[in-house]
């Protein structure tokens, strides 16, 4: 199959880790991926759309477009699949005008149903899908890694650990809504830092901060010489459609992690299976004590990897993706 994903950059998050990562997978299938981002004039789209007729099937990214559009693109997709990996029925957490947003549930309820196949990120996401879909034609494939360009954590360090977060600036906003938390972590126990690999940086009166400037060549890098991984989340229906692909990163490297109990954490964390869940500062500060032990840190993160590789990796999804693909095309098949 000739496959085109009309994505908002070929370099966007998203279109790297969700697409991208599987074109080697499709290829030895038979099947080629070209990523094409969306023009912005609704001219250019109208022109843009044509072109795609050519394509067996085109994957929509995450995009939810006007209703005019939306006909359009499904006029002259010969088959149409939608992607998405955050509950973009909503605004986000940090919105000032709350997260319920009318005109985007509309467009998300319209492009599920017009789409032939609909790939989610996770069961949240999934489920408010098949509000608009048949369940049948819904897919989970989580958001996914590749562990080989990750080096494993070398867990060697003794006493304090130095803790890691990865993101961006839009992201960091959930790091200020715990400041108070972070704050008592450093106190509670002197010696602790916190590594931060983003395009901007905090700071904080008992926790100090290790500034790296994100760079895609050297993330991986920048993890793996950490010791643990942390995230948090909003407890919001917004936050519930993450795919916790910071946690991912942290698990590639063979990091335990530390993260809310939100959203996928429970299933990607686990009852202190890869790491610990923990909402209260007490539980902070008792995850990150005891994660100051090298040898549990170790085990930790070899069962992070483990699952991950697993259930996570670029490998395992690409074989998601290709039964998704197959099914596609089953009906037509048939009736050929």
């Amino acid at each position: 199959m000739r496959l085109v994903a009309v994505v908002e950059s070929v370099d966007h998050v998203c279109s790297r880790y969700r697409l991208a990562a599987f074109q080697p997978f499709l290829a030895v299938a038979g099947h080629s991926l070209e990523l094409r981002p969306l023009p912005r004039s609704p001219l250019a789209r109208t022109f843009f759309f044509r072109e795609l007729r050519t394509a067996d099937a085109v994957i929509l990214q995450r995009k939810l477009l006007p209703r005019w559009q939306l006909a359009l693109l499904r006029r002259y997709a010969a088959k149409l699949v939608f992607d998405f990996d955050d509950a973009i029925w909503l605004r986000d957490s940090y919105s000032p005008k709350g997260t319920a947003c009318r005109r985007r549930s509309r467009r998300f309820a319209r492009t599920v149903a017009a789409a032939d196949a609909v790939i989610a990120g996770n069961d949240f996401l999934a489920a408010e899908a098949s509000r608009h879909t048949p369940s049948a034609r819904v897919d989970v494939i989580p958001t996914s890694v590749d562990p080989d360009k990750y080096p494993p954590a070398a867990h060697t360090r003794s006493g304090p650990v130095q803790l890691v977060w990865i993101g961006s600036s839009s992201t960091l906003q959930g790091l200020q809504r715990i400041r108070p938390l972070l704050e008592a972590v450093g106190k509670a126990l002197p010696g602790t830092r916190l590594k931060l690999v983003c395009d901007r940086f905090l700071t904080f009166d008992h926790l100090p901060v290790d500034p790296v400037p994100w760079r895609e060549a050297t993330e991986a890098r920048d993890i793996a010489t950490a010791d643990v991984g942390i995230a948090w989340v909003p407890d919001d229906d917004w936050s519930r459609g993450k795919c916790g692909l910071k946690v991912l990163q942290y698990q590639a490297a063979g990091l335990p992690v530390i993260a809310n109990d939100v959203g996928v954490h429970p299933h990607l964390v686990g009852a202190n299976r890869t790491g610990f869940l923990a909402n209260t500062p007490e539980e902070w500060i008792a995850a990150v004590a005891r994660l100051s032990d090298p040898a549990v840190r170790a085990n930790l993160g070899g069962a992070a990897r483990r699952q991950l590789d697993e259930h996570y990796s670029v490998a395992a999804s690409a074989r998601k993706w290709l039964a998704a693909l197959r099914r596609l095309v089953e009906p037509a098949r048939q009736v050929a």
